[in-house]
This record gives structure tokens, C-alpha cells and sequence, in this order.
């Protein structure tokens, strides 16, 4: 081989070793999307806040990379992080088996749980024959529809939501007799001027398997997903992670 082309080798590698570092290490774009409050939602003036926001800043400013955090629709998630649009979720996704044969997760960064929610003062059984009849809601693709659909849709009316705000909406003016929702949020909303006319209803859902909530990546970004774990680990260690938990929950929802 000549000089020339051993000289044109050895700038091709490195320059796609360079670009593979910049994607990895310099500039990230993360997808939440803005609806679920308190993990991810928007400020008056329209910017993406919430603790899913506050973990992926200090996860980027832990790996010192440029990061863009944009706004997109849920059912749209995994398409189109699997069309390049961005290069990460951040948006209290669980990590499921069906999911992952779409995309990779990352180490958890958060364990959730799933609860009844409904009004105050109506008498609302959770166990299965009690809910025969009821019409029950939950927020479309996530932990909780699928509960819906296949635990109790043979006894109870199931009606799928865009958002969980639209869920909780519904809930509010009567629509349903109530929710099966991810706790957090819902100890969330419970807390608002808004849910203070609701509550939980029985004991936290018991599922198969405990729900982790992880940062979904393509497949074959074996880097990428190193760095962030690298840095969850680092942010848990030295406290980042405890003072952004300690803004919206008052236990540790690690």
C-alpha cells in the first residue's frame, strides 16, 4: 500500500472515530415530552421543566456535552428516535421487553408503581370483581393502558388518553369512575388545585414485574449508553440526584 493511501486510511478512521466521540460526548439531542407532569412538562413561557428535564441537564453537564432537549409527542416516541430525529429519551419511559426489541435503556434512573386513582368519597373497590361495570382510563402505550387492557378489560370499559392530562381531564368532569395511573405523577396531580377532589384507591397495583424507568437509545449506541450511565452513577453519588428528587417528591423515588 502506498504512503498516500495508508495516510488516507489512518484520516478516514480517525475522523470516524472524531465523529462517533462528538455524537457520543459533545452533542446530544434528547426527546421528552411535555405532558407529564411533574417528570416532564412546560413553564408559562413554554420551556420544557420537570424532573425527567432536570436529570438529563445534569446528566449532560456531568458528561460535559452539548445537549438540545426538544419536545415530542408520545406515541411518536420510539419511531421517531429510531428515525434519527434526536438521540435519546428522557420521558419516564418504562423499560419493557417489547420495547426492547425496538430500542436499547440505559441503567434505571428512576422505579416507579401503579395505583388507582378516583373521587373522594366514591366507593371504588379495586379487586377485579368489584370493578365490573366501571368505566376506568389511562394514558395511551404506557405500563398503565397495557394493565388496563389486559388485566381488567374483560370486566371494566377501558378509554385510552393522547396525554395523561387529557386522562386526568376526563376523570375531573365525570367521564370515568377512575384511573389506574403511574403513582408518582398521580401524587403529583393529587396535590394540585385540580385533584384535590380525588385521591388513591386501594393498595398500589401489584404487577409481575417492577416497573424501571429508563433513558431509551438505538440499538448498537453502546457508547453513548456507557457515558449516561457513567453519569447517572455520578449524580447519584455525589448528590445532583438527591437535590433534583428532593424538589418534587419528599421520599426518594430512585
Amino acid at each position: 500500500m502506498s504512503v498516500r493511501k495508508i495516510i488516507a486510511a489512518v484520516t478516514l478512521v480517525a475522523g470516524a472515530f472524531a465523529a462517533t466521540q462528538a455524537f457520543a460526548g459533545d452533542k446530544i439531542r434528547i426527546a421528552t415530552e411535555g405532558a407529564y407532569a411533574p417528570f416532564n412538562m412546560k413553564n408559562e413561557q413554554g420551556e420544557l421543566i420537570g424532573f425527567d428535564v432536570e436529570i438529563a441537564k445534569a446528566l449532560c453537564a456531568e458528561m460535559k456535552a452539548d445537549c438540545t432537549i426538544v419536545e415530542q409527542d408520545w406515541d411518536g416516541m420510539i419511531p421517531a428516535l429510531k428515525g434519527r430525529k434526536f438521540d435519546a429519551i428522557v420521558a419516564s419511559m418504562s423499560i419493557t421487553e417489547e420495547r426492547l426489541q425496538a430500542v436499547d435503556f440505559t441503567d434505571p434512573y428512576y422505579t416507579n408503581a401503579l395505583a388507582f386513582v378516583g373521587p373522594k368519597g366514591a366507593e371504588l373497590k379495586t379487586d377485579k370483581a368489584s370493578l365490573k361495570g366501571k368505566t376506568l382510563g389511562a394514558q395511551r402505550a404506557t405500563i398503565a393502558g397495557q394493565y388496563l387492557e389486559d388485566v381488567l378489560g374483560d370486566v371494566v370499559s377501558v378509554k385510552l388518553y393522547d396525554t395523561q392530562d387529557n386522562a386526568y381531564l376526563d376523570m375531573a368532569t365525570g367521564r370515568l369512575d377512575g384511573l389506574v395511573s403511574d403513582k408518582f405523577p398521580a401524587y403529583d396531580w393529587l396535590n394540585t388545585d385540580a385533584g384535590q377532589k380525588f385521591e388513591f384507591k386501594g393498595e398500589t397495583i401489584k404487577t409481575e414485574s417492577v416497573d424501571k424507568i429508563g433513558i431509551a437509545i438505538r440499538h448498537g449506541q453502546d457508547d453513548l449508553k456507557a457515558k449516561f450511565n457513567k453519569a447517572l452513577k455520578a449524580i447519584v453519588d455525589n448528590g445532583t440526584y438527591a437535590v433534583i428528587n428532593a424538589k418534587y417528591f419528599p421520599f426518594s423515588i430512585y
